[in-house]
């Protein structure tokens, strides 16, 4: 009987240890989930300062386009369009610090991406707050220099986000929304990684899709498209009027588009359209079906190597925008 007893054992033993790996699974996906454990990384903790300090020069750049100097020197001369003149700001500026910090950090410069980001699953919950909180902070930061080095009889407004009173708030978060829905399924559309026709540069798309929001929606609302953006301002200078309009559109606005687009629009993206030009380095990755008209490209399945390492289980998708 001690072999019976030993084989009772072994079997014993190996059903605890099921057991155990069964009850440590959900503890192990709830660490993936919120990302504590990024918190002790150096590549976390550098992530988040680009996020603050993209943000600061951001909203310096784009709040200090919006002064009007002509105020001050009185001049005659002819000045340029300001919503021009803003829009172009603003949609450059991000264009430029997307490709400074994007490999950094994401370069998301915005809540309402950082949510869409979330909402998607390509960051986590401790990453998502961080970011918030050094976007909010680098807000501020950014405004309060703008006040900082601007002559005080020109920062009576300084930039705060206003719905026009011909609009209205109903109205106006109509407009938010729209606006940061545009920006942030650009933003998904131009970074994503399993599209086959990418080409030029997704820092420019975005950027251009920052210009766009701002040129028809300055007169509107002042084309916020960033609860952040319009956050510092409103502290700096002590003005929430309808200050919530900026961040319930904006951030229903990205969330939509994020899942519209991962959900309904994204699923076919990998696979070309009929009659596309496929180089000859990628053909081998794709057959061509009759089942979708003449043709039409499908890709083709492979087995899964075996001998390749599986990422680790603490390791998160970063996003590129």
């Amino acid at each position: 009987m001690p072999g019976v007893q030993s084989q009772g054992t072994i079997a014993g033993s190996r059903s605890n240890d099921r057991a155990a790996i069964s009850s440590a699974q959900p503890a192990a996906a709830m660490s993936i989930m919120t990302g504590v454990e990024h918190l002790k990384t150096k590549d976390f903790w550098r992530a988040v300062g680009a996020e603050f300090l993209a943000m600061l020069l951001f909203v310096f750049l784009g709040v200090g386009s919006t002064i009007n100097w002509s105020a001050l020197t009185n001049s005659s001369k002819s000045t340029p369009d300001p919503k021009v003149l803003i829009s172009l700001c603003f949609g450059l500026s991000i264009a430029t610090l997307v490709q400074c910090f994007g490999h950094i950090s994401g370069g998301h410069i915005n809540p309402a991406v950082t949510a869409a980001m979330l909402v998607t699953k390509k960051v986590t919950i401790v990453k998502a707050l961080f970011y918030l909180v050094a976007q909010l902070v680098g807000a501020m930061a950014g405004s309060g220099i703008v006040r900082l080095v601007t002559p005080s009889t020109l920062t009576d407004n300084m930039g705060i986000s206003a719905v026009n009173a011909e609009v209205g708030v109903g109205k106006g978060l109509l407009v938010e929304l729209l606006l940061t829905f545009q920006l942030v399924f650009t933003i998904f559309a131009t970074c994503d990684s399993k599209r086959t026709d990418l080409g030029g540069s997704a820092s420019l798309a975005i950027g251009l899709s920052v210009t766009i929001g701002h040129l028809f929606g300055i007169p509107y609302t002042g084309a916020s498209m960033n609860p952040a953006r319009s956050f510092g301002p409103a502290v700096v200078m002590a003005n929430f009027k309808d200050h919530w309009v900026y961040w319930l559109g904006p951030m229903l606005g990205g969330v939509l588009a994020a899942l519209l687009y991962e959900f309904l629009f994204c699923p076919a993206c990998g696979k070309p359209s009929p009659g596309q030009v496929i180089p000859k380095d990628q053909t081998v990755n794709y057959k061509e079906v009759d089942k979708d008209g003449p043709g039409s490209m499908q890709p083709v399945k492979r087995k899964k190597r075996t001998d390749r390492k599986d990422p680790p289980p603490t390791r998160e998708v970063l996003s590129t925008v």
